[in-house]
């Protein structure tokens, strides 16, 4: 069963690579796939999400700076409030020789999910993410994202699925509506502390009207999980664009830390 459904999520990731269409895929600050698991109750979180543009744009475009070398680090800050809801606050920094650490904006992020008492064969919950970037760093300045979350542990192999939708709420794009952004991870458990698999991120246009495939942006990212201890997350990968709207290579890592408080 788990290799029919494994085979069955990259067919479509496959799908969404090739016949889909971007808008930003989480703009290279935080680019993680999402899972059910949140941070328990009365539990703090503290994550660095560190990505290098090693190969991405090379000219400004509509005021904003070009990413290629870009190194963004985000600094995110989850507390478990109960045991469905979690909120999250984000700051975002971007870094190039010569332009010093600059400061991007600040999101938040309330999270809701399914009670694990309710027993769902799936894991669901849905996650909605708000906030402010400087205009050289977004042409949108004020964003929403709502990020339904499914995910499945089947033996070995875990998948996740977040069919994310992005509104800009002020900035260019303000009229488009809302923006389809596929999110899909499937991972293969080699030991109890060491997972390997495939990350997928893509932007593909307003919901209703998909943008030709040349203005996507598609990325693969093959990652491995490191399960440590239940106090850290340990994620890192290379990502490679599929598109000529997306930035060519990227490598990203997320260190996360639960505290007791």
């Amino acid at each position: 069963m788990g290799l029919r459904l494994a085979a069955s999520l990259l067919f479509f990731l496959f799908v969404c690579g090739a016949f889909a269409v971007p808008t930003c895929a989480q703009d290279n600050y935080e680019i993680q796939v999402y899972g059910y698991d949140q941070v328990e109750p009365h539990h703090t979180m503290v994550e660095l999400h560190s990505n290098f543009t090693i190969d991405g744009s090379k000219t400004m475009v509509d005021g904003m700076l070009p990413t290629n070398h870009q190194q963004h680090e985000t600094i995110e800050i989850t507390h478990g409030f109960t045991d469905w809801f979690e909120t999250g606050f984000y700051i975002f920094t971007a870094e190039k020789s010569g332009q010093g650490v600059q400061w991007v904006g600040d999101h938040i992020r309330p999270r809701f999910r399914v009670p694990k008492k309710w027993h769902w064969p799936v894991g669901v919950s849905l996650s909605n993410e708000v906030g402010y970037q400087r205009h050289r760093f977004s042409a949108d300045t004020w964003t929403w994202e709502m990020r339904p979350i499914v995910d499945q542990q089947v033996g070995r192999w875990y998948w996740s699925f977040n069919p994310t939708f992005d509104k800009s709420l002020h900035g260019p794009s303000v009229n488009r509506g809302f923006v389809f952004s596929p999110n899909l991870k499937i991972s293969y458990d080699f030991t109890k502390k060491i997972a390997g698999g495939i990350e997928y991120y893509g932007s593909v246009g307003p919901a209703t009207n998909f943008l030709p495939t040349f203005q996507q942006q598609h990325q693969i990212f093959p990652t491995i999980d490191l399960n440590l201890s239940p106090k850290w997350e340990i994620n890192f990968g290379v990502g490679v664009g599929l598109t000529r709207s997306t930035d060519h290579l990227i490598a990203k890592m997320i260190l996360g830390y639960r505290f007791d408080f």
